[in-house]
């Protein structure tokens, strides 16, 4: 039982690895997609880098178990705005599977603002640690 919080903390940080990763791979065609959708292209380079930031630092935090409860918070800051940006057109039905997709991720991602991120993580070792040391 111990190990289901560090599952779900992967099946949830993998998301935005990965989606983190490929914007790097692919800047200049996110940054397209982005002015595609509104994003005025001065602004689309300043954003993109910090949506990448945020998908890396806060996907890491939350995989890794370290701060778990900080990247998860910047993981749903990421996500309000991605969500009613891009996903809101509700006449496709793939933006509304996508909408949806993204309010389960916010669900997962308060249960982890609520209870932490689980005896197996970073986390859980460094007050081990630190609970351990202030007894002797």
């Amino acid at each position: 039982m111990n190990y289901i919080p560090l599952v779900a903390r992967i099946f949830l940080a993998v998301i935005f690895l990965r989606s983190g990763i490929s914007k790097i791979l692919d800047f200049s065609g996110t940054q397209q997609f982005m002015s595609a959708n509104g994003i005025p292209l001065a602004l689309t380079g300043l954003l993109l880098v910090g949506s990448i930031i945020f998908e890396l630092a806060g996907g890491l935090s939350v995989l890794l178990g370290y701060k778990a409860r900080w990247g998860a918070i910047a993981l749903i800051i990421f996500l309000i705005p991605a969500t009613l940006i891009f996903h809101t057109n509700f006449a496709e039905e793939m933006q509304v599977i996508q909408f949806l997709k993204n309010l389960a991720l916010m669900g997962g991602l308060l249960m982890v603002v609520y209870f932490g991120s689980g005896p197996v993580s970073v986390d859980a070792r460094s007050n081990f640690s630190n609970s351990s040391r202030r007894s002797l």
